[in-house]
């Protein structure tokens, strides 16, 4: 096998070789560099950056699917809407403490890709697909149309700031706007989860899993229950996607029946596939680039959808692998020259 095929088809979760570029901690720069935004940044950058991690957290609980399991799901945008509507619904209704809700917007996501995930791991390939975006569609009918709880098409606006006294006591931070402090909560739980989802990808689940997408006859044959660990990985994506979900409630300041429409589901699965779905690291970077490009064309044509598309496709085809695999298979070349 060539360096290059190598450097395209290496799977999730297992090390790749070593060298003094992977030593250095990126993943801790781009964090600090992320948490640094609201004392060097604008409120826009703030704004922009929020929005950024939290769709990166989107597409790296999609890409457990995706990617990792080999699951096409046109429906996660669901388990993004359930999150959204329990946090938002307890926080703005009930008014139960964001300590409370938030967990309970995983657990009520959970529960749901539970009950729905146990009929779609019955089928297989399209009809899967297609199962999963039936779901997402009944729970935007639901929201739509529940004015009663949800909102209806008016949604539920206002959805308020947690309490975030206690971080005034913090030394540099206390002196920030509530939605600062607000981003920098944000961040601290995406971090959190992003360790959680990666030691997931990586323990001996995840290589069940990976071994699921590549080869699910042979996985049953050595006696792996496939329905049951795609299930398993059903609900942990579904759980990661509802506190995305409750996250961007309260960062939006609103929950709205658009959030649970089909084309989110779109949006987050062209952020996994731009980034590399077969990175852990590839969907961060694809949701990066879609925030910034929409942001960015937007701001100089009124024909932004038509340009975004085109850049997509340019994309797309150069990379075929993703921004990151791109990026792999340029460094797995280069260091083949040097070694030649």
């Amino acid at each position: 096998m060539t360096t290059e095929s190598t450097a395209q088809t290496a799977p999730i979760g297992v090390a790749r070789q070593g060298n003094w570029v992977r030593r250095i901690p990126w993943t801790l720069i781009v964090f600090l560099l992320f948490a640094s935004v609201p004392w060097v940044g604008s409120r826009y950058d703030t704004f922009l950056a929020e929005q950024i991690a939290i769709d990166a957290l989107f597409a790296v609980s999609l890409n457990l699917l995706l990617g990792t399991t080999g699951l096409v799901s046109f429906g996660h945008v669901a388990y993004f809407g359930v999150g959204a509507y329990v946090c938002g619904i307890l926080m703005k209704t009930y008014e139960v403490p964001f300590w409370l809700a938030f967990p309970a917007a995983g657990l009520g996501a959970a529960l749901f890709a539970l009950v729905s995930g146990y009929f779609c791991v019955r089928l297989i390939k399209l009809y899967f697909a297609m199962l999963t975006l039936a779901f997402s569609q009944i729970v935007w009918a639901i929201a739509y149309k529940w004015n009663d709880v949800t909102g209806g098409d008016q949604g539920l606006p206002e959805i308020p700031f947690p309490n975030l006294d206690w971080m005034s006591a913090i030394p540099g931070i206390g002196d920030l706007r509530e939605s600062d402090q607000f981003y920098l909560l944000t961040l601290a739980i995406i971090a959190v989860s992003f360790a959680i989802l990666h030691r997931i990808v990586r323990s001996p689940f995840g290589r069940v899993l990976t071994t699921i997408r590549d080869n699910p006859e042979r996985a049953a044959f050595i006696g792996v229950n496939v329905r049951a660990y795609q299930l398993a990985a059903f609900v942990v994506a579904g759980t990661f996607a509802g506190f995305a979900g409750a996250l961007y409630g309260i960062f939006s300041r609103g929950v709205f029946a658009d959030y649970v429409f089909w084309s989110k589901s779109a949006e987050v699965m062209i952020m996994a596939i731009l980034g590399g779905m077969g990175y852990f690291w590839g969907p961060p970077v694809g949701a990066a680039a879609l925030v910034w490009l929409n942001q960015a064309i937007t701001d100089y044509t009124q024909y932004w959808p038509f340009v975004l598309g085109a850049i997509l496709l340019v994309l797309l085809f150069a990379f075929p692998g993703g921004i990151v695999g791109g990026i792999a298979l340029l460094w797995a070349r280069l260091q083949g020259r040097r070694r030649a």
